[in-house]
């Protein structure tokens, strides 16, 4: 693995701390077994839009036409 610092003069101190997060991104994802699943954001949940209850049929259901969130 090469890694290239292409703008700015970091220090050693700074290189070595930016290397340490580097390294250990790269070892966690090492260790992740194969075919994990990866977690979802919670905006993508379809149980967030299901919580919520449709709105009923009225002489006002036209103005509530818009998907609750």
């Amino acid at each position: 693995m090469t890694i290239k610092v292409v703008r700015g003069n970091p220090t050693p101190e700074e290189l070595a701390a930016a290397l340490a997060v580097v390294r250990a991104r790269a070892a966690a994802a090492a260790t992740e077994p194969p075919g994990a699943p990866t977690p979802r954001d919670s905006w993508s949940d379809p149980s967030r839009i299901a919580a919520h209850s449709l709105p009923q049929p009225g002489p006002t259901a036209w103005a509530r036409t818009y998907w609750p969130g």
